[in-house]
This record gives structure tokens, sequence and C-alpha cells, in this order.
């Protein structure tokens, strides 16, 4: 190929020599220059510094991942140069308001990332370059360069326009146009620059235009080195081109979806380009390529000799090798995903486990994917997936600015400042002011005639790869009329960019990210981490100075209190926070107290910050002048608790002690006192003096203390025992060295004689006689922990007789103490002599004394409390110091039943413990559990069960006294065949009975199982139940389970308990005896009634005989059913003749209970009728001697209230009869009308072949079209075995919804059983072949869905019709097992409205 002909650039103010025919024309700088002086007004270009990138990071830097890039740009923030005479119709759309912009509707929404803008402060700096900007705009309005399309970034920036001009421009502060390359003659032929590529040393650019060309420039001189025609198929648009570290070879990509490789030679003077196809677009499109590039320190890397290349095509991304030859090392899917997404690909190095390697991003639509590639010892290429980061929108473009931080474009043009370790989002931006560039014209290949396929068109919608470039983390925007450069702040910048907001604790909070290290995209900090954190700190200083400045500059005004108060609050406390976190408390207490003490609410605030840090004991070094200040703030306030919380936990030895004691007794801090004392002097016994003086008086005096004397009292106590165990009170410990002393001089005060100024009549010991009048149990437990601790020395040894001594000498001699304080000493001192290596000496017959006072006192109070203490002192090992006889004499003299159990138990005489047991009042009912225990637990011997067993047999009378239920309960359990003579034994009769009843009666809880007792014992009780509760007999009777009947009808009968005796003649089976019984008893009601005057007892009397009667028609209805008619007549006669006789004795004088008869006769009547037919009840009536006299006025009312009943139930009858049929109507009509109606295939091919249905014309080849539009050949439903004969007719199956539902054959028979559910039917009909198993599980269904079936109602109600002679209530006369569906408990009309017919 030959090399086009090359031209030098023009210097500036010459004009350009005539050119050659070729029409490759290009514009002077000078002539650019001189048309733009005239805008010159709109360009301050000295705003801009923008230096070379010479000092690139280190290898070791990025090891480190420091990250630390200089800093090319440092600008102010971004405003917008306003142009509004250039052309609005770009040649490629801009922004979100054009027409290529992204389409909203494809935004997915998942999971956001979380938004953290406000503690990582302004990460980045988006900055318009005005003077690049401008020139831009004026190229387009004065040589008609067009609107600018495409930009490349390295050294030196390059701009590419819609009528073919490069445009070059420097990165220097001045951003002046270097070059103008090509002519809009040439834009005319070859088209708008679609991709441009600057090689490695700035000194090539290659030009890939919108009809397929490409063209290289030499950057330093201008002139064009190559014009390429042939490289690959004519009639595409360059896409991409982009040179490789090898500036020999370089890399594009068509509108045809295909890859080449071009390389650069030069041959004897003439530049030459091979072509070679990488990839072609027949097997998928590619639409976006990445080389890797190497940094000038990485090119030894060992990967860079692979030359790799990334490539993403329409549904992959390949990572291929071009040398050292073409290989292809990796090929990974998208999955699903969004068509009109764009495929991204971004390389960069990162340091992962302290080795650097490339990492490739590649996205389409919203999930980021990183791959690490590396490269092993074999010389082989691995690729790992790195962790994916889930985005909630669609990319369009992804950047690396370094190796930890990404900046992402989506579809709705906002920028996402990334951090890819932690995929926190750090920033976001909306850029729509830039009005992006989109390359959507050279994805439709418009140029050449649109000639692409559509789904690179539609990704190309969204495709702005060319307008957008990096370089030396920056990243340039191209927009339609300007360029903008975004850069990473650099730290002191972020946190200045948070002070101009007046953003304070931001900044402050952003500062210290910094300084912990935590921060993200951090730049601009370099050095080891001591350096950093000090430059880090001094800038927090100087914030934190200005803050309180600030803070109180801007203070409202002075009137309001609150606002003051709110307003330090939000402040005040950030400054100390700070302050303690940088470790200067040097800065709190001197420059910014000082501050804050101009303001008094200010200063109030500050020292209340000052608390938790106290508290927490992580504020040291507190200057007096801070700690006084605080002290009386809080007594200012009246916050004394808060007062003296904090003096505990400071060092006070800097103040005026006096004062500070002084301040704590006045307000009773004494926790604040006994410290200050012990810390502040070393004193540990002032404080006991102080606090004994005020509890001891009262005690002594034996009045009871205020809650304010308990509370000293209590705080002594623990102020004591933190003494004798060496710790420091409240909190703490003692110093070392002075525990001994400090131990030493406590005993010594608290065994003192006499008080220091106590008066003569003082009796002695008062501070061991206080503190065992005060709390004895707790003084006697601090002790015994003081002497746990002691060693065995000779010294304590001494003291702890000592004091024991004094003990005994203070309570013993005095009576003044309760037993319960002394029971507490000896139990005391049971304790320290029960220990092994004790050492003390107590005369035991002090113990004997002891004894004596517990068990023989003057007068019977506080029995239990004595008893108690008496437990207490022998569990605690003081047995041993006593004589067992004579102790378990003397408990039982003094009733101290627990001590004689404890005292037998010991001695393993279970028996006797029963005794101790029932004597004692408080703890009799526990007899039961614990004979229960004995009997039953294992761990005791046979013999000592026997005695137990013996000893409960003999008290057996006693133990039913006490509970009778409980009694039986043990006796079922542990004396079962001693109870007949147990009944035998007991005299009291209705003690027997209580037993019998709490044996017998299941109700009782008893397993009636445990016992097997004669009938006549069960007849005993019965008859003892007559006696003593008659009412509950027949109750009873209906749940025991073994009785005679004979023999119970007999004591029934003799009690003459009607009931009960009818029950069991029933029970029997005699059902005329048990009626007559019930009769009799309501005749003898009935005849009370006739003759009772008294109208007073009437009303119990009617309750009666209603009761009666009501239970006597229970009795008929009952056994009705299992009876003829004849003797269904000899019950239901009798009894309305009983109802009826009273009425035609009483004559008009009784008429006041008339009316309520007639309405029992009544329901008499009403529940005959059910079995016995009318006529005959009707002929009975008549055939009496009264009314067949004509006398019918008396049973007028019953005869009209029958024939009432009569009618209501025909018209009921009528009614259903005719809903019923309506129904049924409704559902034939429906059930035809779906047989009768077509089917609508879904498709028109069949479901198992997938070929259409008339595409073989074979006989036996039927169509087959099923309710649920599924559509098959007879032969393929063969095949598959969804068809059977049953009875000669061929039954068919749909294949797709069986082989889904799995349900076996069940389900397809259900489908044809009912209509709509699961498996479809062909319109076949065929009966359903079902296993006896399965006709039985499908009738149990029914019934319980459907309840009786509405044939069945027919059935039964036609049968009604039928017998209609013989009234409607003789429905089931004659044969009893005929029973009605009415009848049946689970029968019930579901008279709901029609389902609605389906479509």
């Amino acid at each position: 190929m030959d090399a086009a002909p090359e031209q030098g650039a023009c210097p500036a103010g010459a004009e350009p020599e005539p050119c050659p025919e070729p029409p490759v024309h290009r514009l002077s700088v000078a002539e650019l220059d001189r048309e733009l002086d005239c805008r010159s007004e709109l360009i301050d270009d000295k705003e801009f510094d923008i230096p070379q990138v010479d000092t690139p990071p280190t290898l070791e830097s990025i090891l480190n991942e420091t990250d630390d890039e200089e800093e090319s740009f440092i600008l102010e923030d971004p405003f917008l140069l306003n142009i509004d005479n250039t052309d609005t119709h770009s040649y490629d759309t801009s922004s979100v308001a054009s027409s290529d912009s992204g389409d909203r509707t494809h935004l997915k929404r998942k999971k956001k990332l979380p938004d953290s803008l406000s503690l990582h402060g302004s990460v980045i700096r988006l900055s318009l370059l005005k003077g690049i900007s401008a020139q831009i705009v004026s190229a387009a309005d004065k040589v008609d360069a067009g609107l600018p399309t495409a930009i490349a970034a390295s050294n030196l920036i390059a701009v590419g326009t819609s009528h073919g001009l490069a445009l070059i421009f420097g990165k220097d502060q001045n951003q002046a146009l270097r070059l103008c390359l090509g002519s809009t003659a040439v834009g005319a032929q070859y088209g708008a620059i679609s991709a441009l590529s600057i090689n490695n040393d700035c000194s090539r650019l290659l030009c890939g235009f919108a009809k397929g060309q490409i063209t290289m420039w030499d950057l330093a001189s201008g002139k064009l080195l190559r014009s390429i025609t042939d490289a690959h198929p004519p009639g595409t648009a360059i896409l991409h081109i982009k040179f490789t570290d090898d500036p020999t070879l370089a890399i594009c990509n068509d509108s045809g979806g295909s890859v080449f490789e071009l390389s650069f030679k030069r041959v004897m003077g003439v530049r030459t380009c091979e072509s070679r196809c990488l990839f072609s677009g027949s097997k998928g499109e590619v639409c976006c390529i990445e080389p890797l590039h190497a940094k000038v320190e990485l090119r030894d890397h060992p990967i860079t000799q692979y030359s790799l290349l990334a490539m993403a095509s329409l549904t992959k991304i390949l990572v291929i090798g071009l040398k050292p030859s073409l290989k292809v090392w990796m090929t990974f899917p998208y999955g699903r995903m969004d068509p009109s997404s764009v495929p991204l690909l971004a390389w960069h190095f990162v340091a992962v486990q302290n080795s650097v390697n490339p990492m490739l991003a590649f996205c389409r639509g919203d999930v980021v994917h990183f791959l690490l590639v590396k490269r092993d010892d074999t010389g082989a290429i691995h690729v790992t997936k790195q962790r994916q980061l889930h985005l909630h929108y669609d990319l369009i473009n992804f950047t690396w600015i370094n190796s930890r931080t990404a900046v992402l474009l989506d579809s709705v043009e906002k920028l996402h400042v990334i951090d890819r370790q932690t995929q926190e989002e750090l920033e976001t931006i909306e850029i729509s002011e830039v009005q992006l560039v989109y390359n959507s014209s050279h994805f439709k290949s418009l140029a050449t005639g649109g000639n692409v396929s559509e789904a690179l068109a539609l990704v190309g919608e969204k495709a702005c790869y060319q307008s957008i470039s990096s370089c030396g983390g920056q990243i340039f925007y191209l927009g339609t009329k300007s360029v903008h450069v975004m850069t990473l702040r650099s730290w002191r910048e972020r946190v200045d960019h948070l002070l101009k907001q007046e953003r304070l604790t931001d900044a402050l909070a952003l500062a210290w990210s910094f300084y912990e290290g935590k921060a993200k995209a951090v730049v601009g900090l370099s050095g080891d981490t001591s350096k950093r954190k000090a430059i880090i700190a001094d800038r927090m200083v100087e914030i934190l100075l200005h803050y309180a400045d600030r803070t109180l500059k801007k203070c409202p005004d002075q009137g309001k209190i609150q606002v003051m108060e709110q307003h330090f609050q939000d402040v005040v406390p950030v400054i100390v926070d700070y302050c303690l976190l940088l470790q200067r408390t040097d800065l709190l207490f001197n420059q910014i107290y000082d501050k804050m003490s101009e303001n008094s609410v200010a200063k109030g605030i500050f020292l209340e910050c000052l608390e938790p840090y106290i508290l927490s004991d992580k504020l040291m070094g507190i200057t007096p002048q801070v700690m006084k200040d605080l002290l009386l703030h809080f007594q200012d306030k009246n916050r004394l608790e808060n007062l003296e919380a904090c003096i505990v936990h400071m060092d006070i030895t800097s103040l005026d002690i006096q004062q500070v004691v002084l301040l704590c007794w006045e307000n009773h801090l004494y926790d604040a006192m006994i410290y200050v004392y012990n810390s502040g002097m070393n004193d540990f016994i002032s404080p006991m003096e102080k606090l004994f003086k005020v509890i001891a008086p009262p005690l002594n005096a034996g009045k009871s203390l205020t809650d304010e004397q308990v509370v000293m009292g209590n705080k002594l106590l623990v102020y004591i025992s933190c003494c004798l165990a060496g710790r420091a009170y409240p909190l703490g410990d003692i110093p070392e060295d002075l525990v001994p002393l400090v131990k030493n001089q406590v005993f010594e005060f608290l065994i003192r004689l006499h008080s220091t100024e106590g008066s003569v009549d003082e009796e002695v010991y008062p501070y061991v006689r206080t503190l065992l009048h005060f709390d004895t149990r707790e003084f006697l437990n601090v002790l015994a922990l003081t002497f746990e601790d002691f060693k065995n020395d000779k010294q304590a040894v001494e003291y702890q007789q000592r004091i024991v001594d004094i003990l005994l000498k203070v309570m013993v001699e005095n009576s003044d103490f309760t037993p319960s304080q002394v029971g507490c000493l000896f139990t005391f001192l049971a304790r320290q002599l029960a220990k092994p290596n004790n050492t003390l000496f107590v005369n035991r017959t002090l113990f004997d004394q002891v004894l004596e006072f517990l068990c023989s006192p003057d007068d019977d109070s506080r029995h239990s409390e004595r008893q108690q203490v008496l437990l207490e002192l022998l569990q605690a090992g003081g047995i041993v110091q006593f004589e067992e006889s004579r102790l378990i004499q003397m408990a039982e003299k003094a009733e101290f039943y627990q001590i004689c159990e404890f005292m037998y138990e010991r001695e393993l005489r279970y028996d006797k413990i029963i005794d101790c047991y029932l004597r004692d009042p408080v703890r009799k009912e526990e007899v039961f559990n614990y004979i229960h225990n004995i009997l039953s637990m294992p761990g005791y011997s046979t013999e000592e069960k026997q005695s137990v067993w013996q000893k409960a047999l003999e008290h057996i009378e006693e133990l039913l006294l006490l509970s009778p239920c409980k009694a039986a309960d043990l006796v079922a359990i542990h004396f079962s065949e001693q109870i007949e003579t147990i009944i035998t034994n007991l005299q009291d009769q209705f003690l027997l009975f209580q037993f019998l009843r709490s044996l017998l009666d299941p109700r009782e809880g008893i397993n009636q199982d445990l016992i097997h007792l004669p009938p006549s014992i069960s007849e005993q009780f019965i008859e003892l139940l007559c006696q003593y509760s008659p009412g509950q007999v027949l109750e009873t009777l209906k749940v025991l389970e073994y009785c005679r009947l004979e023999e119970t009808i007999q004591i029934t009968q003799k009690h003459q308990l009607h009931e009960a005796s009818s029950y069991l003649l029933e029970k029997k089976g005699d059902i005329h005896g048990a009626f007559l019984v019930m009769l009799e008893r309501l005749q003898s009601k009935l005849l009370m009634l006739t003759q009772d005057d008294e109208s007073s007892a009437e009303l119990t009397l009617l309750e009666n005989i209603e009761d009666t009667l009501m239970k006597t028609i229970a009795l008929c209805q009952r056994n009705s059913h299992n009876l003829d008619q004849q003797q269904r007549e000899a019950l239901w006669f009798p009894l309305l003749e009983a109802m009826m006789s009273p009425q035609k004795l009483s004559g008009s004088s009784q008429c006041r209970y008339s009316e309520s008869l007639k309405s029992l006769t009544m329901q008499v009547l009403n529940n005959m009728a059910a079995f016995i037919a009318l006529p005959s009840i009707l002929q009975r009536i008549l055939q009496d001697p009264v009314y067949g006299k004509g006398k019918l006025g008396e049973i007028q009312g019953l005869v009209l209230g029958m024939l009432d009943t009569f009618n209501y139930e025909q018209t009921l009858l009528e009614t259903t009869t005719n809903l019923l049929n309506h129904d049924l109507h409704w559902s034939l009509c429906n059930l035809r009308a779906s047989v009768t109606r077509g089917l609508t295939p879904k498709q028109d091919y069949c479901c198992i072949c997938l070929q259409q249905y008339k595409r073989r014309q074979e006989t036996a080849d039927e169509i087959i079209v099923f309710s649920c539009g599924h559509l098959y050949h007879s032969l393929c439903l063969l095949s598959k075995e969804c068809g059977t004969v049953t009875k000669g007719q061929m039954r068919w199956m749909c294949y797709k919804c069986n082989s889904s539902n799995k349900g076996g054959k069940l389900s397809e028979n259900f489908s044809e059983l009912k209509k709509g559910s699961g498996a479809p039917l062909a319109q076949t009909s065929s009966e359903s072949l079902l296993d006896p198993q399965q006709i039985q599980a499908f009738d149990q269904l029914c019934r319980l869905n459907r309840g009786t079936s509405r044939l069945a109602l027919l059935t039964e109600l036609s049968r009604g019709h039928s017998s209609e002679k013989h009234g409607l209530l003789s429905v089931s006369h004659g044969d009893p097992t005929t029973s009605s569906v009415f009848q049946n408990e689970n029968f019930q009309l579901h008279l709901a409205p029609p389902p609605q017919a389906e479509d």
C-alpha cells in the first residue's frame, strides 16, 4: 500500500503552502488563532494549570495500594460556559435531553449501594476546560469543523469532528490548539472521525472514519504518515481504533462486528500497513475492544509479553493474546441481560495478595464482573472471577481512575464513584450539562447506508465509547460544545470543600477517616503512617480552633437560653470528642477551654461533655481549674449524682480536699467523701468514724433508722468489706503496699473498746455493737469473707479469735438481740468451726446456752423464726457442738418439728418423720408427698421403706381426715391390697364415703386400673352416696365403671331416687320399666299441682314438672328409633294422657296454670309427631271418652297447632324441592353448554413433534384438541402413552399438562370428574377407571367437600311424597334401619347462589 504524501505543519504565523492535488487539506494553527482572537474574552486560560504527568507512581507504591497519583489539575469548582450561538442539532446525539439518550424504561431497580456521600465528602471535581471548549465551538463556527465526535487524551488532547478534522490541544495552562489535522474536503470524502487513538509516547495519532478509512498522523510534525483504505471490508464504519503497547501494532473494530490487527512497517522508507482478521463479525458482532496497556514502570511485567486484548461481542467476552502467536485465553458469556445495554471493558493493574496483576472489568447492564488475570510459572494464563458489583442502574461507561476506584456513568448521565474493594458508592454527580456526545450514528453506520444488524444498532443507541477518555488519573468527557475533565480531589481539598460549605462536623469526620486510614479514594497523602497522621492531625487542630471561634461568634441572640444551649450542644461535644481522639488534652483544656469560658452556656456544656469520658476513665490530666469548675457546675445545677460519679473517677490531689469533703458531706455524697479521704489523704478511718457518728445513736437508743441512715449503714458495711478485702471503695484496688496497713487499721478501729468521743456511760465495743444491731447477718458475712482471705499467720489467728470473743461478749451478755440475731452469730461460728483448718476456740457451753435460749424462751413469740435459726445453725455444722439425744428432746418439747425431721433423717429413722409432719400444723399437707417419695424413689433400703409403709398404714385415718383425695391417691398406688381392710376398719361413715368417692369416682383422677375391688364395695359407695349426696347419684352412675345393675337398682329404689332408677332400667334394657318410673314421678307431681292451692310453691312445682317432662320425652325419643309402632304408642300415649288428665279435672277456677300445661302438652305432641302418625294421634284423642262426646273445645288449640306445623313443613318441602330442581336444571344446562362448546387451539402445531397439524395425511392420524388449548396428533399422543382404550372407546390425556403433573392416574380422573381442575381433557366421553382404593378415597373427598348429593336429597323427598297418606312425619315409619338423610348429623343444605358460568 502506498503511503500518502507527508505534509509538514506550518509554523505559527506563516501561510500554508499550496497543496498537491490529492485532497488532504489541513487548516493551519495561525488561521484558527486569528479566528479565535475575537472570542478571547470568553476564555480565562490562566485559570488552568495543567502540568504533564511526569512523576508516575512506582511499582512499590502500587503494591502498597497507596494510589497517590499526581494531581494533574487543581481547578476551581465547575461553572458552565454558556455558548448559545452554535447549532444545537449535533451530528451525534448528545445528552439526556436528546433523542438518543438512555431509555429510562430499561432501568432496573435492584438493591441500592450504600449511599455515603456525607461520609466521604466530595471525592471528585468536574471542571470545564474553557480554552479547549471555546476553541471547539469556534472551529465549528469559523472553519466548519463540524461538531465534536471523538476524544483521545494522553500528553495531548485530540478531538475529532464531524467534518473530518482532528484538533490537537496542549494540556498545559493555555490549552492552546497545537495542530489541526485533516481538512473538510477529506471529511466530505471519508465522513466524520469516528474513533481516535494516541500511542504510548504521544508521537502518533490514529483516526478512524465513519466511512471506514483510517489515517495515521505524526503528532510532532503534523504530517500525515498513512492513509489506510483496505484494512477491513468496505462500507463499514470504524467503531474503535486502539494502539497496543507495541507502537507498530494497532487494533480496529468496524460496524460489521469484525476485529482486525494492523501491523505498521517501514520498508526502505515506504510506510506500509498489514491487516489480519482476528474475529469475524459473522461469528458474532464485536462492539467493544480494549488492549491491555501497562504503565512505564510495569512494562517488564511478565504478562505484557502476550499483548492481551479483550473483546466484547453481543453475547460474550473474549480475552486473546496477540503474541507470540494468536491464542484465545478465555471466553465468558454474559447470561441474561437487556439487549439495548452497552458492553463495556476496562483494564487496570491492581495489587492483590502482594502481587500486581491486570484486572479486567466488564459489564453489560447493571452487573460489573471483575476478572483477575495471572500468569503462572509454566507460561499459562489463568483468569479468576472476583466479587461482582450489583448496581441499580444500567451503565454506559466504566473507567478506572486508579486501582481501587472506578467511575461509572449510567444511562441517565449520572456519574457514580465506586470503591472497588468495599463496593461503596462514594459520590454521585449529574453530568447532563456536559451534553455528552453519543456514537450512535457510527454503530448504525449511517455514513455507509445503515448496513448493520438490528442488535448492533440497538446497542449503539447508548454508545459513548469515543466521548470518554482517561489518562493519568483524569477522565475527559466530550460534550457537543465542551470538554470537561474529572479528577479525584486531594484529601486536603476534600476537607476544605466541606469547610467552604460550613459543614465542619462532616469535615472533621472526613479528616478523622483519613487519620485512621479508613477513607476511600485518598489522594495526596504519602510517607509512612506516623508522618501522615501528624499532617492530618495538624489540619484537624486548625479546624477545631476555627470551629470553636466560629461557634462562639455565631451564637444566637443572647436572651433565649434554650436556643443557645441547643446551639452549643450541637457543636461542643464534637470538639471535645476530636480533641480526645487526637489525644490533645493540652489543646482541650487550654486554648479551647479558654475560648469556651467566654460564654457561660458554652462552658457549662463543655464541662458536661467531659462526664462520660471521666466515668469511662478515658480522660487523664484534667487541669485543677477545669476540675474545680466541673464540681461547681454540677453543684450549681444540683446534679449531685453526676458530681459524685465524677469525683470517684478523678485524681483530686490537686484540689482543696477539705472543701471537697465538706461539699460531699453536705450533699450526702458518701461514696465521693470516702474516695476523697482514701485517695486524697490515704485516710481510711475518718470516713468510718463520720458514718458511725450518724447511725450509732438511733441504733443504741433502739429507734428505727431513716432511709438516709439505712443507706449510710449499707455503704459503711460495703466500705469495711472493701477495706478488709484490699479493694478501693467504690471501685478499683488499694495500692499493694497499703493493703496490710489498711486491714490492720480497720480491724483495730472495729475492736476499739471505746469510741474517740464516747460518753462515760457508753457500752464497750461500740463499733461492733452498732454493726451487729444494724444488720447482723451482713456484718457477719463481711467477717466470714475476711476470714476466708486471711493467711494463717499468727497475727491473723489472733485477730480472728479476738473478734470472735468480742462478738460473743457483745451478743451473749446482752438481752437486746433477737433470737434471729443470736442464731446468725452461732451459725457463723459453727461454719468457722466446721472448717478443716479451724484455729478458733469457742466454749461448747455457749452452744448449750444458745440451744436453751432458742428452745425454751420466756414467751412463745417468734416460734418459726427461732426454729429456722436453729435449723440454719445445725446445717452450718453446729450439730457437732450438741448432744443429739438432748437436742431431739428439746426440739420436740419446743415443737420444732423441722429440727426433729433433720435429726431423724440423719439417723435414717424415716418412719418417725411422718409423725413430725402430722404434728406440724404448717407442713401437714406435705406428708403425702413425703410418704410417696420414700416408697417410690430409689436410695432407701427395704427395711426403711417397710417401716414407713407400716407407719402410714397405722395413721391412715389421720391422713384421710387431712385430705381424703390425696390419701385415696396414696392408697391406690401403695396400699391397693389393703383397701378392703382399710374400709372395714374405718368407723366414721362420712369419712368412709369421702374415701370411697375419691377412690372410685373416675372424675377424681385416680387411675381405676390400679385398684381391683369387689362389686359390693361399689354398691356400698352408691348406698353412702344416696345418703350423703343424693343429687350426685345420677351423674356418678353415668361415669362409674364397675357396678351390678340389679343390686344398684334396688339401692336407688330403696332411697326413692327415680331418675337414677330410670337411668339404670334403661341401661338394663327395660325401656318400659324406665318409662313407668318417670311417668309415675310426673303424675305424682301433677297431682300435687292440682291439689296444691299455695300459689308461691306453684312456680317451682311447674319448673319441676317441666324438668321431669323433658327428661321423660328425651327417654322416649332416645328409644323410639329401636321400637315398633305398638311399643312406641305404649310410650307416647300414656305420656300424652298424663299431661291431658289434669286439664280435664281442672275447672275454670284453676285456669292459672292451665296455659303452662297446654304449652307442655303441645311439646309432647310436637315430639311424638316425629314417631307416630298424625291420624293415630287424632284418633286416640277423639276416642277419649271426654272428647268423644263433643267436648272438642279444650283440645281445639292442640289440633290447630298440629295442623299449623303440618302446613309449615309442607311449604318448606315444596320450596326446597323447587330450589333443588332449579339448581339441577341450571347445572345440567351448564354441563351441556360446556360439552358442546368448541375448543380453540393455542397454536397450529402438534405440541409433541412441533410440526404443523396437517403435516402428514395418514389415515389413522387424527388431530386431538384439549380444553387447555394444546393440540396433538393422535399418533404422537399414542407414542407418549397418553391414550388408553376403555370399553372400545379411546380416552386421551394432554401430554404437556400431565407431564408437569406427576400425580399419576388419579389426577387425570379428577380432571374428568370436575371441570376446571388439573389436567384438561379431550372432547371424548368415557368412564373413568378407578381401582377400589381410589374410589373409596374419591367418595370420602366428595363427602367432605360436597355434603349430601342432590340425587340422594331428591330421592328422599320423592319418598316423602309417596307416603303422603301417612303424613309428612312418618317418613321413616316401619324399618328403623332405613334412616333419613335429614337425620344425618352431618346433613346441611348448601343454598348458595349458583356459580357464574365460565366464558
